[in-house]
């Protein structure tokens, strides 16, 4: 029996010991992609000025591109539309769960305070950036993906045209200036579709509504959601190019770039959010206006 004991003891250790081994030489061998993509994303950041200047005409086709989309309304209103949806149907169910939740305690004159929380510091900017890497970002590695399984990346470099700028930095450009109104037309989506419901569905009253949420929501918090909206914006940019530039192996290769893409920026978005709502509204939220800590 001891024998017998010992022999599954050291088997057990040996499968530990296994499973730690190709943990380890997962990371390992992730570790140079890892490089590769932030060595990426610093170059793309310091040909950011290269390609304003040099590349002002690209900087503008990708503008409306991210704005629009190529089919433009036909296509559902490319990005705008897209995030003005998904920003909707996001703060139509914060109003309904708002609502229902503080009924059962007898507060509901405080939805229009967690509305202008919950919609400003929270779902505004994850949403827009969520509907941005969906639409856009996949966009970005497909186009650069299928220009580097097609050798045109490497045609561009034999002409001596600086692709990082040309390719991702205008993109990068683009994006910076189109997040401003898309994320201001997601965020004002969110507060109308939040008091709809509140105010015109579940028959909450309008002026409590209006007044807790005016004094619950400053400059300051619309200015920091911005803020965040602009990190989201540029992770998603810079993420999604590093893998379309990179990507090989042909059509199947892109696809599986996109998808590691997206999953990656969403994970990246997640991870960043919480990083900025503590460094910019602390631990410890505030509302000055109502005397809450």
């Amino acid at each position: 029996m001891n024998a017998l004991r010992v022999t599954e003891t050291t088997a057990a250790q040996r499968l530990r010991a296994s499973r730690v081994s190709r943990t380890a030489s997962r990371l390992a061998s992730g570790m140079p992609e890892v490089g590769r993509h932030v060595t990426f994303a610093g170059r793309v950041l310091v040909s950011l000025p290269t390609a304003l200047v040099r590349y002002r005409k690209q900087v503008l086709r990708e503008v409306v591109d991210v704005g629009f989309g190529s089919s433009s309304l036909i296509a559902g209103g490319g990005t705008v539309g897209i995030v003005l949806a998904m920003s909707a149907v996001a703060a139509i169910m914060v109003g309904v769960e708002t609502y229902r939740g503080l009924d059962l305690i007898g507060m509901t004159s405080l939805s229009g305070m967690l509305s202008a929380m919950a919609n400003t510091r929270e779902l505004a900017p994850v949403v827009a950036s969520i509907a941005l890497a969906a639409k856009v970002g996949t966009g970005f590695t497909a186009k650069l993906g299928a220009m580097r399984i097609s050798d045109e990346i490497d045609a561009l470099d034999a002409m001596s045209v600086p692709t990082v700028p040309y390719l991702a930095g205008t993109r990068l450009a683009a994006t910076m200036i189109c997040i401003v109104p898309l994320y201001a037309i997601g965020l004002v989506a969110t507060y109308i579709a939040t008091r709809v419901v509140v105010v015109y569905v579940n028959g909450g009253s309008a002026g409590t509504y209006d007044h807790f949420f005016h004094i619950s929501l400053g400059a300051e918090d619309v200015l920091y959601s911005l803020t965040k909206a602009v990190a989201f914006a540029a992770v998603i940019v810079l993420v999604h190019c590093s893998y379309g530039y990179h990507a090989s192996g042909g059509p199947e290769g892109v696809g599986r770039a996109a998808g590691r893409a997206l999953r990656t920026s969403i994970l990246m978005i997640g991870f960043i959010d919480i990083v900025l709502t503590f460094a910019l509204w602390g631990l410890v939220p505030e509302i000055p206006a109502l005397g809450i800590t």
